[in-house]
C-alpha cells in the first residue's frame, strides 16, 4: 500500500460546491470534528453544509500520528473516546481496508519510577470505566517490544487501542458525510456570522451568503482568530509539532508506543511515523500576551520541551500581523493563509532518529522518506471547549481538541450533533462548557500522558 503525504494546498479539491443559498446548519471547518459533525446530522437529516477554507483534512487531521486511543485520557473524554472507537470499527466496516484501521494497542514507556506511578494512577481510575489497561512489567514490555535495547522500567499498555492513516481516513470519511445527505465546500473560507435579532441568520462566505439559523466552528487551530471577530473569546494557542514517515523496516511493535524521547507507529507501508515524544515549538504572538495568565501552568511545566520563536511566519493565525478586525466585504485571514503547512524541525526530528537508533541497534538510524509537521489546537486545561454559546444563539463551539482529535473524532462529532439538535449528547459535558474561563473557575489540566 503506497501512501502519499499530508493533504496540502496542492492536493485537488473534491468538493468544489458552489454552496447552497440555505441550509439547517453550517459547519466551519474540514477536520475530523467538522467532518464527523456533518456526517451525523446528515444522518438526522439535517440539511448541512461544511464549509472548509482549503481542503479537507488539510491541516492537523492528516498531520497527526494517527493513533486512535483511550489510553491517557482526561476521565471527561474518556467514555467519548470509548464510544469514539467503536464508531471507527464501525467506519471501518463501511469504508474499507483503506482507511487503514487496526487494533494493535498503545503502549506508553516509562523511564523514571514518576512516570510509573503516573501510570498507575491513572490506570486505577481508568480500569473503573471498563478500560482493558494493564500494568507492564520491564519483561512484558521487552516481549512485546522486539529487540528494544532501552531499559524502560515498565509500561501501561491498551490492548485496545488502534492506529488509522489521517491522510487517507478523513477524506474517505468526508465522501460517506457526502453520501448522506451533506453538502461539503472546498476552497470556501467563511469570513463573517450573520446575526440579527441577537441571534444567528447565516454566514457569509467567500462565495456569497448562506441563510441557516446553526453555525459550528470546528476550525482547529483558526477557531479563537474567527471567534474574536465576533466577540465571543476564548484561551487558545497552538504549538507546531514535526512528524516523519521512515523508510520500510523489520517491525519490532505492531501498535503505537511512546517515551519521553520519541513515539513511533506502524504503517500500512511497512515503514513507521516517528514524532518526538514530548517535545514542540511555539510562535510568539499576540494571543501569547494576551493569554498568559490561564496558560501560566502549561508554560511552566512544558518549558524545558518547547522551543519558543519570536514571530510566526506570515499569515499564520497568530502571526503579528495577521488581522484581527475584518468585515463581510473585506479578503479574511482564512483566504490568505488556505492551508496551514508549517515547515518541520529538522533538528527535532534528526534526534529523533538517533534515539529510535539507540532504542533498536539493529535497525539503525531510520531513513526518512518525508517530514511535515502541524498545528496544535491547546487549551490551557488541555480539554477542549465543546457548548453551545449562550450570549449568541444558534452558535456552537467545539475547539481545542489538544492533540487528542483524530481519535476523538467520531464519537466527539455525534456529541456536537446532537448538541446542535438538542438532544441529549449522552455524556456530561460540563468539564467543556466555554464558561469555565469567566465563571471564577480553577483551570485543571487534565493528564499529561
Amino acid at each position: 500500500m503506497i501512501l502519499a503525504g499530508p493533504v496540502s494546498i496542492a492536493t485537488p479539491i473534491r468538493h468544489p460546491g458552489p454552496p447552497p443559498p440555505e441550509c439547517d446548519v453550517v459547519v466551519l471547518g474540514g477536520g475530523v470534528i467538522g467532518v464527523m459533525t456533518a456526517w451525523f446530522l446528515a444522518e438526522m437529516g439535517f440539511a448541512v453544509t461544511l464549509c472548509e477554507k482549503g481542503r479537507i483534512a488539510g491541516e492537523q487531521s492528516s498531520r497527526n500520528w494517527g493513533w486512535i486511543r483511550q489510553q491517557g485520557r482526561d476521565f471527561a473524554e474518556l467514555p467519548i473516546m470509548m464510544e469514539s472507537l467503536s464508531l471507527w470499527q464501525a467506519l471501518s466496516v463501511e469504508l474499507g481496508p483503506d482507511l487503514g484501521f487496526r487494533q494493535e494497542g498503545v503502549m506508553y514507556l516509562a523511564r523514571s519510577h514518576a512516570e510509573m506511578a503516573g501510570f498507575e494512577a491513572w490506570m486505577t481510575e481508568a480500569r473503573g470505566h471498563g478500560l482493558d489497561v494493564r500494568l507492564q512489567s520491564v519483561k512484558q514490555v521487552h516481549d512485546r517490544i522486539e529487540g528494544a535495547s532501552v531499559q524502560w522500567l515498565g509500561g501501561l499498555y491498551t490492548a485496545s487501542d488502534a492506529r488509522a492513516e489521517p491522510w487517507v481516513a478523513v477524506p474517505l470519511i468526508a465522501e460517506g458525510a457526502v453520501a448522506r445527505g451533506a453538502v461539503i465546500v472546498e476552497d470556501c473560507a467563511v469570513r463573517r456570522l450573520d446575526v440579527a435579532g441577537g441571534r444567528i441568520t447565516g454566514v457569509f462566505t467567500e462565495k456569497g451568503r448562506i441563510a441557516c439559523d446553526q453555525v459550528v466552528v470546528a476550525g482547529g487551530a483558526w477557531s479563537s482568530l474567527f471567534l474574536a471577530n465576533e466577540g465571543v473569546r476564548i484561551p487558545q494557542l497552538s504549538v507546531l509539532a514535526s512528524v516523519a514517515q521512515t523508510a520500510p523496516m523489520r517491525e519490532v511493535f505492531a501498535g503505537n508506543a511512546v517515551d519521553d524521547r520519541f513515539a513511533f507507529r506502524r504503517r500500512e507501508d511497512g515503514g513507521y511515523t516517528i514524532a518526538p515524544g514530548g517535545r514542540h515549538d511555539f510562535f510568539v504572538g499576540p494571543d501569547a500576551f494576551r493569554h498568559l495568565r490561564p496558560f501560566l501552568g502549561v508554560l511552566k511545566k512544558d518549558f524545558r520541551s518547547t522551543k519558543f520563536h519570536a514571530q510566526a511566519p506570515r499569515d499564520y493565525p497568530d502571526g503579528w500581523k495577521t488581522a484581527r478586525n475584518w468585515t463581510a466585504e473585506e479578503v479574511s485571514p482564512f483566504e490568505r493563509m488556505r492551508v496551514l503547512n508549517p515547515a518541520p524541525s529538522a533538528k527535532a526530528l534528526a534526534r529523533v532518529q538517533d534515539d529510535f537508533a539507540r532504542a533498536f541497534p539493529a535497525l539503525g538510524r531510520p531513513e526518512i522518506l518525508r517530514s511535515w509537521a502541524g498545528m496544535i489546537d491547546t487549551i490551557p486545561d488541555l480539554v477542549p471547549v465543546v457548548d453551545r454559546v449562550a450570549a449568541l444563539p444558534g452558535l456552537v463551539i467545539a475547539t481545542g481538541m489538544c492533540g487528542h482529535g483524530f481519535g476523538i473524532g467520531p464519537g466527539m462529532g455525534r456529541v456536537v450533533a446532537n448538541l446542535v439538535a438538542g438532544h441529549d449528547p449522552g455524556h456530561d459535558l460540563s468539564r467543556f462548557r466555554l464558561s469555565r474561563f469567566s465563571d471564577g473557575s480553577r483551570l485543571v489540566p487534565g493528564p499529561s500522558l
